[in-house]
Parts: structure tokens; C-alpha cells; sequence
């Protein structure tokens, strides 16, 4: 007599999409890449204690050693202690702007997928925006609106409130297009249809039905808005209009890094790889979500 076959419980829709993501090789090693980067700028001071804007003249210009392993400036500052504290400000900017493109680009794509006399203006006040030069965008913003905000918040909590906004006002554009086309997808699907059959509102259908559903591209679009943002704040300290040059970014340490270029290639090396590392990782991250997200692209 046979035993009777132990029914296993169903496994969750979350774990189902670790899986998956976990079997993208890249993506894994991007995780990792980038959580070791997040220790490292935001724990790393703990063990590495040297203040970032310390100056030691005596000490200027030095290469690598136990002391400063990454060297030091003009002024004697440990590059180390400056790469970590440039990275808090890059990332911080970064996470900070992506949340902020992503809740505008939400809301309009889907505000124009649900309401149809919505579309229309909506989505001509993206192509608007997608038309316009980005960086000569941004550069105005910034000569407009600086001095103001640094007299009303400070040097640093002004321009990051300008960089902020600036950056996220300006990549919010493509999470509407891709939110947009899925809602219109999805409201014509049957439980959408049910739904409406029992009386309920448009705000529970967007809250309970749309929103969760299209869930998938705003994640993805997160992880590729922070690279874009991390990108577009360091060519903004790249060229001096970012944080004050006392305040250190990866972007900043580069521009203070080319006017020794040849007599000290390695301080470019280092803001540069974190740079690079920090957002071929999450675009990696972003590749392997897609791909555990998205059940057309499973096992590809």
C-alpha cells in the first residue's frame, strides 16, 4: 500500500522572484559589489577613523602606504577618508533623487494609464521634457537657484536640496512611459472589470489592483534611476557646480584630481572605480530584476 503523496505548501511569489534573480550570475555579484560599497562609505569610518577634511601639509602629495593606503592630496587629506565620505554624499544624492523620479514617474504614468482624458497632456508634458537637453537643463537650474537656496539652508543642505530636485525633476520620464503602458494593460484585465462590477472606487482599483501590479518596472526603473542619478551628480561636481569644494563627492575628488593628472594618475583612478563599480553593479542589479520580474523573460 502506498504512502499518500505530503502536499507541499506553495511557495511564495517573493521567494519565487529570489530564485530567479539569485540565478542571474551578474546581478548576485552586483548585489554584492554594491552592498560592499554601502559597508564600506557608510561603516568604513568606524575602523578608518582619519577625519576626511583633516589637513596635514607635512604629509601632502604622498603615494600609497600603511598609513594612507590610497595616499593623500595637495593638502595632506587621506584620499581613503575622502572616497568614503564622497561616497556617503554620491550615494546619498543618488537614493535620495531616484525616490523622488520614481514617485513623480509613478504617478504620472499612472494617472495617464487610468484616466484617459489624462493621457493626452500627460504624456505631451513628457515628450516635453524628454525633448529637452538634460545637462544644459540642469546647469541653469543650478546657477538659478543656488545662491538662493545655500542663503536659505546652508552651503551643503542647499545644494543637495538643489541637486535633489534637480535631478529628479529631470528622470522621471521614462518610469511614466513604462508605468503607462502597463496600467493600460492592466486595467482592461478581468479582475479589473470585476472590480468596477461591484462598485469599487478608482482609488481603491489604483491602490489595491493597479499599483501592485506594476510593481515590477518600478522596481527596475529604481535601480537603474540611482546609476543615472550617481552619474549626473558626479558630472555635476565635475564641473564645480555641485557641493562646495570643502565637501567631498566622488565627483568633486575627480575634478580636484585632473589638475595632477600626470603627476599623480592614481587620484583619478580611485573616484573613478567607484563611480564605475558603484554603477555597473546596479545596473546589473537591474538586469537580473528585470529578468526574475518579468515571467516572459524567466530562464532565458
Amino acid at each position: 500500500m502506498t504512502e499518500p503523496a505530503i502536499a507541499t505548501p506553495p511557495r511564495s511569489q517573493w521567494r519565487d522572484v529570489w530564485l530567479q534573480f539569485r540565478a542571474h550570475r551578474g546581478a548576485l555579484i552586483g548585489m554584492g559589489v554594491f552592498l560592499f560599497i554601502i559597508v564600506t562609505v557608510f561603516l568604513g569610518p568606524l575602523i578608518w577613523s582619519i577625519d576626511a577634511t583633516h589637513i596635514d601639509i607635512r604629509a601632502r602629495n604622498q603615494g600609497p602606504s600603511w598609513a594612507h593606503p590610497f595616499g593623500t592630496d595637495q593638502l595632506g587629506r587621506d584620499t581613503l577618508a575622502r572616497i568614503m565620505s564622497g561616497g556617503r554624499s554620491s550615494i546619498t544624492v543618488g537614493l535620495t533623487a531616484m525616490l523622488l523620479a520614481l514617485v513623480l514617474g509613478s504617478l504620472i504614468g499612472v494617472l495617464a494609464g487610468f484616466f484617459r482624458w489624462l493621457d493626452g497632456p500627460l504624456m505631451r508634458l513628457t515628450d516635453l521634457f524628454l525633448s529637452l537637453p538634460l545637462l544644459p537643463l540642469l546647469l541653469v537650474m543650478v546657477m538659478l537657484f543656488r545662491e538662493a537656496l545655500n542663503a536659505r539652508f546652508g552651503p551643503e543642505t542647499g545644494i543637495f536640496i538643489l541637486i535633489v530636485f534637480a535631478i529628479g525633476i529631470t528622470s522621471w520620464m521614462p518610469t511614466a512611459r513604462i508605468v503607462r503602458s502597463d496600467v493600460l494593460a492592466i486595467k482592461e484585465r478581468e479582475f479589473i472589470l470585476a472590480a468596477r462590477s461591484i462598485g469599487t472606487s478608482n482609488f481603491h482599483l489604483i491602490t489595491r489592483h493597479i499599483l501592485p501590479n506594476v510593481m515590477s518596472p518600478i522596481m527596475v526603473s529604481a535601480t537603474l534611476g540611482i546609476a543615472n542619478a550617481i552619474i549626473t551628480e558626479s558630472a555635476l561636481s565635475f564641473l564645480g557646480l555641485g557641493f562646495p569644494p570643502d565637501f567631498p563627492t566622488w565627483g568633486r575628488l575627480l575634478n580636484d584630481a585632473t589638475v595632477y593628472l600626470q603627476d599623480y594618475p592614481e587620484r583619478v583612478i580611485w573616484p573613478g572605480l567607484a563611480i564605475s563599480l558603484t554603477v555597473l553593479s546596479v545596473n546589473y542589479m537591474g538586469d537580473g530584476l528585470r529578468d526574475a520580474l518579468d515571467p516572459r523573460l524567466r530562464g532565458r
